[in-house]
């Protein structure tokens, strides 16, 4: 039998058995138990010996954040496809998936409204300096009405860094509230981003220094890994936000702290970390310039359902074989 691809392994049972690490929405599970042919295994560990013995026998894992390590897939001799629930795959080895042939797919329709959302409701709140003013109308406290402190989007310079499926979205929702709106993407084509209503940008860092805001969507890899860091800091506007809804890493948090405790930009929102889960002794948390979420941009009721539902697709069409290359992220293996 030929592991990876699209040969079907044959259990004794004649079933595949799929394995759903950190579990799965019942609208996603409902996918598996209406198939005669499949096996459906729960782990709710993310513990990597606890995975590794799980999936043994396993033809197929979807998984949420635990990490699918070399030593797990190696191990699984019938494992012919791991699917992601959610869209970032840095927690699993592609590179010993590709020496396995085995093919990684990820929810890519999944939460790229959420996120998208998420980014612009973190835009809004910081311009609009709701949890300051917030604070002060709980006690009544109306002396600081006129400590006008809040800004509009509108006719500001926000510039979206990554124009995939979720930035993309970001563009059209803050050209709707009239914002000026900046992309760079060196691996889109510059019409596709004009014909967005947005700005092509071919070096972000001869712009940035106009830049009200700044949210990132791109993938945490080697290009990306400190992108925000001392230099970039040094050139932004005193008045400019940061976002970051993509990966931790992609900013440096050292950096970052200096910024905003010595004012060099206004503020930041973050729902990714360097360390997740993330804990209470990151010196970022004691700052009173910063948004902060628990990696839940893309966590809403409708895209855990879509996330569930499109990871357990993802498996079901390698077995199939009716797999969907845009969701392939090792498409080599095909």
């Amino acid at each position: 039998m030929v592991r990876g691809g699209f040969i079907m392994n044959i259990n004794i049972n004649n079933k595949k058995k799929v394995l759903m690490v950190q579990g799965l929405h019942e609208e996603g599970q409902k996918l598996l138990l209406q198939r005669d042919d499949i096996e459906p295994i729960t782990i709710m560990s993310a513990n990597e010996d606890e995975i590794l013995e799980a999936a043994k026998e396993v033809h197929g894992i979807t998984v949420r954040t635990a990490n699918i390590s070399r030593k797990i897939i190696e191990n699984s001799k019938n494992l012919q496809v791991v699917s992601r629930h959610g869209v970032g795959y840095d927690s699993i080895d592609v590179d010993a998936l590709n020496d396995c042939g085995i093919p990684l797919a990820i929810a890519a329709h999944s939460n790229m409204i959420s996120v998208a959302e998420h980014a612009m409701f973190m835009l809004l709140s910081l311009s609009k300096n709701v949890f300051y003013y917030d604070k002060f109308a709980r006690k009544a406290d109306w002396t600081t009405r006129w400590d006008i402190r809040a800004w509009d989007v509108a006719e500001k310079n926000l510039l979206v860094i990554g124009f995939g499926r979720i930035g993309s979205r970001l563009v059209k929702r803050a050209l709707a509230f009239d914002m000026k709106v900046f992309v760079y993407d060196p691996y889109v084509d510059e019409l596709e981003i004009k014909k967005s209503g947005a700005n092509y940008v071919s070096n972000f860092l001869d712009i940035l220094p106009q830049m009200d805001a700044v949210s990132l969507h791109c993938p945490k890899n080697k290009e990306t890994i400190n992108m925000f860091s001392e230099n970039e800091f040094k050139i932004m506007k005193e008045s400019a936000f940061l976002i970051n809804c993509a990966r931790g890493g992609i900013i440096n948090e050292v950096a970052l702290l200096d910024a905003l405790k010595s004012n060099k930009i206004r503020a930041a929102g973050l729902d990714v970390y360097d360390d997740e889960p993330s804990t209470s002794s990151n010196p970022l948390f004691a700052l009173d310039n910063i948004l902060l979420s628990p990696h839940i941009a893309g966590v809403t009721q409708e895209a855990t359902i879509r996330m569930s539902k499109q990871a357990v697709q993802n498996v079901l069409d390698v077995f199939d074989n009716k797999v969907d290359p845009e969701v392939i992220i090792n498409k080599n293996v095909l």
